[in-house]
């Protein structure tokens, strides 16, 4: 085969694994056999409207076999998939469209006005939905050069022929486009190569013992980097079985983890806790599961005595979109003796503490995490004043976080460089959320912290200074930002002061509005 990149995993897995079920959502299986030939179609299909190597095709939409067809379609013509957050406002899907300049956009029914409204005045020139519905009519675009049409996935499917497309396609070559929250007010695209998805998927397997019986229920949206490489990609590279959830919900994912025997589920804190914490925890039966894997936080103590106490353990982990996403992972046997610590580097990735100048840190010493291997992008899309600013000579990848290492290896994650808040397990930038707040006349300056939050973790609060003899209540700022951020990003607290704190060059103290503002 001339295609060694994820598009051949498909057609490499069906004479071995043919007849086996690969994906389950709802009451509808997926042989191996029968998710290679629509993968195939799809793929023909896309072909014949005009998508080639190179080109961009967008998802967007939940849990769905058509997410997995789509990115495995791609993957054969050498197309870049770009999975797109269903969470975010039409203004933030039309600039990432627009960013990666999407030739198609495949979506979900239900996401008809999003879709269409962030599609306005890109190169989209053609949407297919999945579902049930087709919006009324289909319109050009606004500004657009060709009508965005609007037909039905399976139609489309259909229309291809049932062939494999061998295109030549390198592990160097791009795969997919991950928007990552932008520091400085815009999201900048990280181009994971087919290289980088593989040697993710091998660490994957290497670190946690994935096998052809695992049965891996994907309770996290697929298009964040975790839940599809750390969970999905591995367990079809291995031939096990993958179990699609569109939508979290506690008893939901304990009936599923009895009904399909899951072996592995991977979430953020708040998803265990909201497990552990229903009413029908102590009686479901989670005898299957054998894998937990945890990112985004530290799992609270609390949390972690409930699942000891049913013979679970979690294996905690960091990592971000541009490693695609792991970096370390702590075992599951060091979850107590290393509480607080992130892990050990994957089995091909490498991890170092820099200092202030550049040079290693001395152990224990706290300095910026920064990550080597072959699951670390080479570039940014289309930024290359970004793509240059995240590198330290050697190519190792300045990830913007603070840490240290013990002793033994363990590296421990003391702070966030670049203040990202995480919230249930979404990464928010406050730059984005205050270029946003600020183009409000009231506002003279502002600032957004993280703050504790017993089911999130963190959720943002803005403290904002007003202009002189200006007036704002906390429901109009939030009534600014509805429509223009995601919902999670909206701060759920607002505080007025006087004056902000900053340092002799201007620029605001965060720590200090922390220790200030946080009751």
């Amino acid at each position: 085969m001339e295609n060694f990149g994820i598009g051949s995993w498909l057609q490499r897995r069906r004479p071995k694994s043919g007849s086996k079920i690969a994906l389950i959502s709802g009451d509808r299986q997926l042989s191996y056999a029968e998710f290679a030939e629509r993968s195939d179609r799809l793929a023909n299909a896309l072909k014949a409207g005009g998508v080639a190597k190179g080109d961009r095709v967008a998802y967007l939409g939940d849990n769905h076999p058509a997410f997995l067809e789509t990115l495995f379609a791609c993957g054969q013509l050498g197309a870049i998939f770009v999975p797109l957050n269903t969470r975010l406002a039409p203004p933030e899907i039309n600039f990432q469209l627009a960013d990666c300049g999407a030739v198609a956009l495949i979506h979900s029914a239900g996401l008809n006005g999003l879709a269409a409204g962030g599609a306005e005045g890109t190169r989209v020139s053609r949407r297919i939905v999945v579902g049930d519905s087709l919006p009324g009519e289909s319109s050009a675009a606004s500004g657009s050069e060709t009508p965005t049409a609007a037909e039905d996935y399976e139609d489309v499917v259909a229309s291809g022929a049932a062939r494999h497309l061998d295109e030549e396609v390198g592990l160097d070559d791009g795969a997919m486009i991950l928007y990552t929250s932008g520091t400085t007010g815009r999201p900048k695209g990280a181009l994971l190569t087919h290289g980088n998805i593989t040697w993710n998927c091998i660490n994957v397997i290497v670190d946690f013992d994935f096998s052809s019986t695992d049965v891996a229920l994907m309770i996290s949206p697929m298009f964040h980097v975790a839940s599809l490489d750390m969970g999905v990609l591995p367990t079809l590279l291995k031939g096990g079985t993958v179990v699609l959830e569109s939508r979290f919900d506690p008893r939901r994912t304990l009936e599923l983890i009895e009904q399909h025997r899951a072996t592995t589920i991977s979430g953020v804190p708040t998803t265990y806790q909201m497990l552990c914490e229903h009413p029908a925890w102590p009686t479901s039966d989670l005898g299957s599961l054998n894998k937990l894997t945890c990112g985004g936080s530290a799992v609270p103590m609390r949390v972690l005595e409930a699942y000891e106490a049913r013979g679970l353990h979690f294996s905690n982990g960091y990592g971000m979109t541009e490693t695609a996403p792991g970096a370390t992972t702590l075992p599951a046997a060091r979850s107590r003796d290393k509480a607080g610590s992130s892990g050990l580097p994957h089995f091909f990735s490498d991890v170092r503490i820099a200092d202030v100048a550049g040079g290693l840190a001395e152990q224990g010493t706290v300095g910026e995490i920064q990550i080597k291997g072959p699951n670390v992008i080479h570039q940014y899309w289309n930024r290359p004043d970004a793509t240059a600013e995240s590198y330290a000579d050697g190519g190792w990848f300045k990830s913007g976080d603070m840490g240290y290492k013990d002793a033994d290896g363990f590296v421990f994650v003391s702070d966030r460089l670049k203040d990202m808040i995480i919230s249930g397990g979404e990464n928010i930038y406050p730059a984005e959320v205050e270029q946003a707040i600020s183009e409000l006349d009231a506002v003279g300056s502002v600032a957004v912290i993280g703050v504790p939050d017993e089911k999130w973790g963190e959720v943002p609060r803005a403290v904002v200074v007003l202009r002189e003899g200006a007036t704002l209540t906390e429901d109009e700022l939030r009534a600014h930002l509805a429509g223009r951020l995601a919902r999670y990003k909206i701060p759920k607290t607002v505080v007025f002061v006087d004056d902000m704190p900053r340092t002799a060059s201007g620029k605001i103290r965060k720590s200090e509005l922390r220790r200030s503002t946080v009751s």
